[in-house]
């Protein structure tokens, strides 16, 4: 017993974080609309242990080194091996916690089981599917598997983002498939050369491989590789498709898309740049698009007066940051970028949760129809304060943390241009700040009598025009800023406007705001984790050694 005997069965760990959400999204499908409490529950306890599983991975990672695991008993690099790095293992477990607060939180919106247009049967099960595949790819040691665990997460989100058959859902929903199958078509093309090229499709083994092929040759497959993964990270210029693809979906569905899915491109940025592409010449390109995508990304959160949009366009220019510290190079900025990953799921998710709790008791989250929530709902003004003070790098919280990390990281490598990025970088974050502070005045601070707050009890709906289009949602999900009272509804589901809030949608949102405070309690260790997951990923040795010398 004691440490040896979990070291013996971290191998075991290392599948389930895929194979639990499969398997409960197997038994909902078979179950169908039968026992929807007994299936809210599967799902539950499925992603919770997903979560303490994340964490054991850590722990199991810190102690003793990348975990690696062969499916089917075929050894690398011929077979499928997952690989638990300090990173990987990060990833999963902070996504757990997102994903399970989100599928409480819509729990308790009515979404699943209630209404007609998005049954127990269809949602549970697709967000279940969604998870496996953000596990998967998070754990994938070869680019195949992380190509699958993309087309999963593809073929999921596409279901989630068009629930309600809307016209505006289907209109994002269709735009959102085919900038991913561009992405998806690249990466797979990216796939088979390097694979013509090198022989294999395994990490480590490429990591051993590319750097002794033409140096013409590996510049291609790099830049295709980035692109293919750029667009799933939304940077700049391929984040066009994301404000007009997010706010359409139902609260928690843009929630765990912006706040984790984005991030999935990122790490995999991450892996290319470190493990297959060391000493990288797409330094300085990188270093533009995080300029780029910084500056890009807030200036259109500026001119928004959605809160849906204007988030959006946060998360894009606040993807530039971990960019930013990815193309440094360095392990202060890799430590930067992967602090600030964990951060930024987190605290993403947060905010767009809590702005299905501001469309919920005001009936809109356009900041032209808002006003007063401070007074009549004073505990969602703390919910959103806290976090919002977070995304905008106020100290001593996390946002601030992570954004010193990096600024620190620039000034040491000292260039012209990391000084610019390093200028641009508290250029974005007291942008964000400007940004909060307009949602903060005018949808919490003026009084009521300036805005138009809907009456609670008010019943919203919208028609099949509208922009934002919300109808035929489950009970508890109400209408974006275009919505009006008493249009026509294609599908009769009635939105209602209340002062109490269902008990699970702000039990899960003080639960996030809550994870996202202990990352400011917990910093130090966080921070010190994060360090040495850049060390680890600058050495490349421990990983290239546990999955071709080490697998189980």
């Amino acid at each position: 017993m004691g440490w040896d005997y979990f070291a013996g069965i971290m191998h075991y760990l290392i599948p389930l974080p895929v194979v639990l959400p499969l398997f409960a999204a197997g038994v909902k499908l078979a179950l169908g609309i039968r026992w929807p409490r007994v299936q809210q529950w599967l799902s539950v306890i499925s992603l919770a242990l997903v979560l303490v599983i994340g964490a054991a991975l850590m722990v199991g990672a810190h102690m003793f080194g990348p975990q690696v695991v062969a499916v089917g008993g075929w050894e690398a690099p011929v077979g499928i091996t997952l690989v638990a790095d300090r990173l990987s293992a990060l990833m999963v477990t902070v996504s757990a916690a997102v994903t399970l607060a989100v599928l409480v939180y819509s729990i308790g919106q009515g979404m699943a089981g209630k209404a007609e247009v998005a049954p127990l049967s269809v949602y549970q099960p697709t967000y279940l599917i969604l998870v496996a595949g953000v596990s998967n790819a998070f754990l994938a040691g070869d680019l195949f598997n992380l190509y699958v665990g993309f087309e999963i997460l593809l073929t999921a989100s596409y279901v989630l983002l068009t629930l309600g058959g809307t016209q505006s859902r289907m209109r994002a929903g269709a735009i959102y498939v085919v900038v991913s199958l561009l992405s998806s078509v690249l990466f797979l093309m990216a796939i088979a050369l390097i694979f013509g090229a090198t022989g294999t499709v395994n990490m480590a083994q490429l990591g051993e491989r590319l750097p002794e092929i033409h140096t013409e040759l590996r510049l291609v497959l790099e830049v295709m590789l980035v692109l293919a993964f750029g667009i799933k990270a939304a940077v700049f210029p391929l984040a066009a498709w994301l404000p007009d693809s997010y706010p359409t979906a139902p609260a928690p569905v843009t929630a765990v898309f912006a706040g984790l899915l984005t991030k999935v491109g990122v790490y995999a940025i991450i892996r290319a740049e470190t493990l297959m592409f060391p000493g990288t010449q797409l330094n300085t390109m990188l270093m533009w698009v995080a300029l780029a995508t910084m500056i890009m990304g807030i200036l259109g959160a500026v001119a928004q007066t959605d809160i849906k949009r204007l988030l959006s366009f946060t998360l894009i220019s606040h993807i530039g940051y971990m960019v930013f510290g990815v193309a440094l190079g360095t392990e202060l900025g890799l430590a930067g970028a992967v602090f600030y990953i964990a951060h930024h799921i987190t605290v993403q998710t947060t905010l767009f949760l809590i702005t299905g709790l501001i469309e919920r008791r005001g009936g809109s989250t356009s900041l032209d129809h808002l006003g007063g929530l401070a007074k009549i709902a004073p505990l969602l003004a703390i919910l959103f304060f806290i976090p919002a003070m977070n995304l905008g790098g106020i100290p001593p919280l996390s946002g601030f943390l992570g954004k010193i990390g990096l600024l620190q990281a620039g000034v040491d490598v000292g260039t012209p241009l990391a000084y610019t990025l390093v200028g641009a970088s508290v250029l974005t974050s007291l942008l964000t700040l400007y940004v909060i502070a307009r949602v903060w005045n005018y949808a919490f601070w003026r009084t009521p009598s300036e805005g138009t707050v809907a009456e609670p009890g008010t019943v919203l709906e919208d028609s099949e025009d509208d922009d934002t289009s919300t109808a035929a949602l489950g009970p508890g999900e109400a209408v974006g800023p275009s919505s009006r009272l008493g249009a026509t509804s294609t599908v009769d589901t009635p939105v209602v406007t209340s002062v109490v809030l269902p008990k699970s949608m702000v039990g899960a949102t003080v639960a996030l705001v809550a994870f996202g405070l202990a990352m400011t309690v917990f910093a130090g260790p966080l921070i010190a984790y994060s360090s040495d997951s850049a060390v680890e990923l600058l050495q490349r040795t421990p990983y290239i050694e546990a999955v071709l010398g080490g697998s189980q």
